[in-house]
């Protein structure tokens, strides 16, 4: 099977545009191809998009590593973006044919290898992390390069995963992981306080108990605050909801957003909600893009007159003897037509004389069942990629016992995705209840439908949640607050 790997590796180097184009072309071999790349003086950092086949882009990132460590001198660096070496960070990002466990092999033997070639220090982060502390990239980066090379001798919670307890002189420490498709986004207010950027950051990233999957920080740029944000999960934080955040916050300070952009590429997905959430496109489906609806025809993933070439590659995936996708994909899915089917009921009355009166309450149901069922998409690829992590972790954890801690960390994220999935067919579940009182009666059958749907699937979700808080117990029997908290949860359902 073809393989297709994305690679975004940061250089710490944003202003000599001459070593920039020397580093792209030291990464350009045959099975590689870039596909952008961005330069910010104020950050002084570029950001490179790749993609090729997994052993050419693995060598064209070493590369890139090597000459990096030949033109950046950390010593000499200033820039508003926090970094920890000349390649500050190289993750890799599935595209076709891989899973996120194939990237952090990837990640490792890519980190191993930097070491022994350049003698950089190298730290797993994400999803390739060797230590609950190390997923986070702003944990392994705290200190930046001048923090790093004071500890990394004496710390041994700095020691690197490779490479040798000493920070490289000039090219610093790399970061090395595996994650999904990340956004890098910013947002540009009218005001050069960039005291209101950092205030706005810290409310909007989830680590201060903001929106889940983003990740922000506040910087002067170009004479304007920049709130600067990492949307880790575009699918289930879209952007449209990241920015409204942002404009809702700023007004607090009396600022407004005056533009916003993009680092890198972006889905089209992501634009795709943006339009339909901001134009309030009623009934909206990607399959309604000309493009979306002419490369699905040309590329026979959509029968001309025939739903059942949408379906079958899924359910053949399913009947499959691997284990993911599984129940609790199935379970997401099931979700998601529910949603959808209670879309179609609500859209088909809303706007139609005889249910005027119940015009508001048509147009939230159909807002919410869009959110809903967008996020149940999310967690269909979700709940498979939460499995494999697991699966990396015991596997880790054979090979050195010092990893066990990671199969916690990855149990719980499998038990956060189906727990999701089980409160939002509940939620599904309510709405299309409800609806049968402000519908057409004669499609009464389609409700009962997305009710039995959304019934089956917070059964499965709620069976995935509970062996995987089985398996926790008996792996890690000290996060019983955390068990406490989700049967808390489940119990509301």
């Amino acid at each position: 099977m073809k393989t297709l790997v994305e690679c975004v590796p940061n250089f710490s180097e944003g202003r000599d545009i001459a070593k920039v184009d020397a580093i792209v072309e030291a990464m350009k071999i045959p099975g590689v191809y870039l596909l952008d790349r961005e330069s910010d003086s104020d950050h002084n950092r570029s950001v490179i998009t790749l993609v090729g086949e997994r052993a050419p882009i693995m060598e064209a990132v070493l590369r890139g590593v090597g000459k990096a460590a030949e033109l950046i001198d950390l010593t000499q660096h200033q820039g508003a973006h926090p970094r920890m070496g000349a390649t500050d960070v190289i993750p890799f990002i599935p595209i076709e044919g891989l899973t996120l466990e194939d990237c952090a092999a990837m990640a490792r033997e890519v980190g191993a290898e930097i070491a022994r070639r350049y003698e950089i220090p190298v730290y797993l982060y994400e999803a390739a992390a060797t230590k609950p502390a190390r997923v986070n990239l702003e944990n392994v980066r705290r200190g930046q390069f001048e923090g790093i090379r004071d500890e990394i001798v004496t710390n041994e919670a700095r020691k690197p995963d490779f490479g040798p307890s000493k920070i490289h002189s000039t090219a610093g420490a790399t970061a090395v992981g595996a994650r999904k498709f990340l956004v890098a986004y910013n947002v540009f207010l009218n005001t050069p306080d960039v005291e209101i950027a950092k205030k706005i950051a810290k409310a909007v990233r989830f680590s201060n108990g903001g929106l889940r999957f983003v990740k922000g920080a506040g910087f002067l740029v170009r004479g304007m605050a920049q709130v600067s944000m990492n949307l880790t999960d575009f699918e289930q934080t879209p952007i449209h909801r990241v920015f409204e955040f942002v404009k809702r916050e700023a007004a607090r300070y009396g600022v407004i957003p005056v533009s916003s952009e993009i680092v890198g590429l972006i889905p089209k997905l992501a634009l795709e909600q943006a339009a339909e959430w901001f134009l309030q496109v009623e009934n909206f489906d990607s399959s309604l893009v000309l493009e979306n609806r002419l490369a699905g025809v040309i590329s026979g993933r959509v029968a001309v007159g025939g739903l059942r070439a949408g379906v079958e590659p899924f359910v053949e995936q399913l009947a499959a003897p691997t284990a993911t996708p599984g129940g609790g994909s199935a379970s997401a899915a099931s979700a998601a037509m529910a949603a959808g089917l209670a879309t179609m009921v609500a859209s088909m009355s809303r706007g139609k004389k005889a249910y005027l009166q119940y015009e508001s309450q048509l147009s939230i149901a159909i807002s919410r069942l869009a959110e809903l069922r967008e996020e149940m998409k999310a967690a269909i690829d979700g709940d498979a990629e939460s499995y494999n992590l697991v699966m990396g972790a015991y596997k880790a954890a054979k090979v050195d016992e010092s990893l066990k801690a990671g199969i916690a960390a990855a149990l719980k994220e499998a038990t956060r995705v189906p727990l999701s999935v089980a409160e939002g067919a509940a939620e599904i579940k309510r709405i299309a209840t409800e609806l049968r009182a402000v519908t057409n009666p004669r499609m009464s059958s389609d409700l009962t439908t997305s009710i039995a749907l959304a019934e089956a699937a917070q059964t499965g979700a709620t069976a995935n949640v509970v062996i995987n808080l089985d398996s926790l117990k008996e792996d890690a029997p000290e996060e019983t607050a955390f068990v406490d908290a989700i049967q808390a949860r489940l119990a509301k359902i």
